[in-house]
């Protein structure tokens, strides 16, 4: 007999959930949000030149809280609604986001996601095929651009993904191999370079050139991601052009079906031992980035702003870049 497919919702934890596994009580919670308000009045009187200055809102520390505990009620009720609505007959999971890399999607009929956007991101990295379908739990508070849907719509849209009659949007995802068999994939972007604020040292091949580098890092984009992480490495460049007289257009942006990567070099430092030629660039398909670590320790691979999850990227270790086969599905109607 076969296993029943299930309804797979991927959740996070809400900040005031993530506040009491510190405080472990609401109360402890709202008590220590408090004491830095409570904190900070004090401060402010033994320091400030007038009374202007040194007032501090009574209601500041209340505020706070309630915003968080506004934050956390509005997602419950969002998962209250959706494990209500998404009655199809099916099993349906809650899925915490920690527990998503070891989950096996093979058995799940739909993979509904209620972000922020980053859920869908880390998400995407893992569920092979499978159509996603993101829900804005808040649109008050998020702007959603990978939720689509809010929490009313979950159940037409679930529907429609069940008897294949949705429609979908392809990502371009990165991978990243080693040369020992590990494999990892991005939805925006790979950092590789060292896990501390020290140079990363290594050398990068591309295109048929190759150069020993000194750099903060190397950033590898997809189209989803070049207005995130990598568009700050081009404003950099921009502000620094002008101040310099130079007159760039200070970002480039790729739809997220291209199949191109954009990657570019954090930094780059020249030295006796470091050069700072290979700058950035478009990467076609079918093209590599090939990455040697120089250095003995702390050098990392990771995707989409997870640093906790990486690989680990030593000397003797050499990384691959490039376009992958998985693309990921994201739901539009």
């Amino acid at each position: 007999m076969g296993i029943t497919p299930a309804i797979v919702i991927v959740t996070r934890l809400t900040r005031l959930q993530t506040l009491r596994e510190r405080w472990v009580t609401t109360r402890q919670v709202k008590f220590a949000l408090e004491q830095a308000h409570i904190h900070e009045g004090e401060r402010r009187r033994t320091f400030s030149t007038s009374a202007k200055e040194a007032a501090l809102p009574q209601a500041a520390a209340e505020a706070d809280f309630t915003e968080y505990q506004h934050e956390d009620d509005q997602y419950q009720r969002t998962l209250d609604q959706l494990q209500r609505d998404l009655d199809f007959g099916l099993p349906v999971k809650l899925l915490d986001r920690a527990y998503v890399p070891n989950f096996d999607f093979w058995n799940a009929a739909a993979v509904v996601v209620v972000g922020q956007d980053g859920l869908v991101a880390n998400t995407a990295k893992y569920v092979g095929d499978l159509p996603i379908i993101g829900i804005n739990p808040d649109p008050a508070r998020f702007d959603g651009v990978l939720l689509p849907f809010s929490a009313t719509q979950a159940r037409p849209v679930v529907g429609r993904v069940l008897e294949s009659k949705h429609r979908s949007r392809s990502v371009t995802l990165a991978e990243a191999t080693l040369n020992d068999g590990q494999r990892m994939l991005a939805f925006n972007d790979f950092f590789i370079g060292c896990r501390t604020h020290v140079s990363a040292r290594y050398t990068l091949e591309v295109a048929g050139r190759a150069e020993p580098q000194s750099s903060s890092g190397i950033l590898v984009s997809t189209g989803a991601g070049s207005t995130g992480w990598l568009s700050s490495v081009f404003n950099m460049a921009a502000g620094v052009g002008q101040l310099v007289g130079s007159h760039g257009e200070g970002k480039v942006q790729l739809p997220w079906e291209d199949r191109r990567l954009i990657w570019a070099v954090r930094e780059p430092f020249a030295s006796r031992h470091s050069q700072a030629n290979l700058i950035a660039g478009l990467l076609p398909e079918r093209e590599q980035l090939v990455i040697e670590s120089l250095m003995p320790s702390e050098g990392v691979v990771f995707s989409d702003g997870i640093e906790g999850d990486f690989l680990q990227f030593n000397s003797g270790t050499i990384a691959r870049i490039g376009v992958a086969e998985q693309r990921a599905r994201l739901v539009v109607g």
